[in-house]
């Protein structure tokens, strides 16, 4: 670990010494400086950790050094040393930002102890910034685009925030379900608390019981020590279980007790524990489907689905989609160093005719693949790499199209197998030519060169 470095503000050589043998003996960094006007200059070239700053100084004293000082940096804390403390003057001296008043002669041990609960402060700080920096930068906007659909979904999701009840969130796979999760937390009554999500896709009645509900030691072969489950670890926040629909049938009837009860058993214990959570659910499956084939609990469903909202796919939405690749772009060009990443105008055509079958999720991959394997900051349609199962939905599934989708496809099939010669293709359409250049016009449709 690196040493805390301390800048010691004194105009006496020998209480400087002492300090700084002292400090230098614990493992402490040091520099100096005799006068106000050199402790500013000190301050900014060293950026110490911590200063230690004696009243009186020949140029000025500590009450007209120390705003100046935490004009520089207000995250370092400053502690004062004075022969003739007072309450008056200690008072005034935190005023001007003076973390700690200590009066000579100094007890150095105490003066370590001091430093060091400052100093671990001071990262405590700086920790918590960067996570809120960190999850400022992270956090991805669930309603990007202009979109009707998009700004119904904002509407219902304001209204619901604080409702405090179980929310139901549907849609396909990648479509930001999850973003959407944290968004309605952060905007809810718990958003201080804690938000814990469990994706039950996959996971077996034993591990997804634990996980949620916990156990005792010797609950079962294994089980070595005690478990806190989720429900705990979320008490008074919020639980996200995605994909619920895959949710095991034994644990069911369990998660529906603590929905109506408000209460749990972890694995192995008789004890009931109280359960003060905002369930939000989400799933890619018709529901409806899975109640009918008595895979999934018809009460247990009503329960999870007060509150449903639906988030619309890429496909739904395809005026968005622009929108969207920009602010993803933004966020990778700062995650690869290459600010000014961007789509031109044939990328752009490109990303709103595919079908995104895997949805934003799909989309944020094309592009950081672009973005990777690409030399500019200018991408291409060339740069584009679309999945095999997702072209293949595009150009196949016709059934997953909507009536202008399945227009323009057919209309680029015939103007392809006429080699781009737009009145031929107009013939063999039944229309006239420029009704198909009309509609050339309308679908942004590339004419193959001949």
């Amino acid at each position: 670990m690196a040493k805390s470095k301390i800048l010691i503000v004194d105009d006496e050589a020998s209480i400087r010494f002492a300090l700084r043998d002292f400090l230098e003996a614990h493992r402490f960094d040091v520099c100096e400086a005799t006068d106000g006007c050199q402790a500013q200059s000190e301050f900014r070239a060293a950026r110490p950790d911590a200063v230690i700053v004696d009243y009186r100084l020949p140029d000025m004293n500590a009450l007209e050094l120390l705003p100046r000082l935490k004009g520089i940096d207000p995250s370092v804390p400053l502690v004062v040393l004075t022969g003739h403390g007072s309450i008056d003057l200690a008072v005034r001296a935190i005023k001007e930002g003076a973390e700690q008043f200590l009066t000579k002669p100094i007890e150095l041990p105490a003066l370590r102890v001091v430093l060091e609960r400052l100093l671990e402060n001071r990262r405590n700080r700086q920790k918590q910034l960067a996570g809120q920096t960190r999850q400022a930068r992270d956090a991805v906007d669930p309603f990007m685009g202009q979109s009707p659909l998009i700004h119904e979904l904002r509407e219902q999701a304001l209204k619901v925030a604080a409702a405090e009840r179980p929310i139901l969130l549907q849609g396909e796979t990648g479509t930001g379900k999850g973003v959407l999760a944290k968004w309605l937390h952060a905007h809810g009554p718990r958003a201080d608390e804690t938000f814990v999500d469990l994706n039950c896709a996959g996971l077996s009645h034993e591990f997804l019981e634990t996980e949620l509900f916990g156990h005792k030691k010797g609950a079962f072969t294994g089980a070595v020590a005690d478990k806190t489950g989720l429900l705990e670890v979320a008490q008074r926040g919020t639980v996200f279980l995605d994909e619920i629909g895959d949710m095991s049938e034994q644990v069911q009837p369990k998660m529906l007790k603590v929905l109506e009860e408000k209460r749990f058993r972890r694995l192995g214990d008789v004890e009931d524990r109280h359960a003060d959570i905002c369930l939000i659910a989400a799933t890619h499956q018709d529901f409806h489907r899975l109640v009918q084939a008595q895979r999934f609990r018809s009460d247990l469903y009503f329960r999870i689905s007060t509150i449903p909202l639906t988030v619309p796919s890429l496909r739904q939405r395809r005026e968005d989609i622009p929108v969207i690749a920009a602010a993803l772009l933004a966020r990778l060009g700062a995650e690869l160093g290459r600010g000014g990443l961007r789509l031109m105008p044939d990328a752009q055509r490109a990303i709103q005719d595919y079908a995104w079958p895997g949805n934003i999720r799909e989309l944020r991959n094309v592009l950081e693949r672009a973005a990777l394997l690409s030399d500019g900051e200018a991408l291409t349609r060339r740069d584009l790499r679309f999945d095999d199962v997702g072209a293949g939905k595009s150009a196949q599934s016709d059934a997953d199209l909507t009536l202008l989708e399945l227009e323009r496809l057919h209309i680029e099939r015939v103007l392809s197998v006429e080699n781009g010669r737009v009145e031929r293709a107009a013939t063999r359409l039944g229309i006239p030519r420029s009704s198909l250049y009309q509609k050339i016009k309308r679908h942004r449709i590339d004419v193959p060169r001949r």
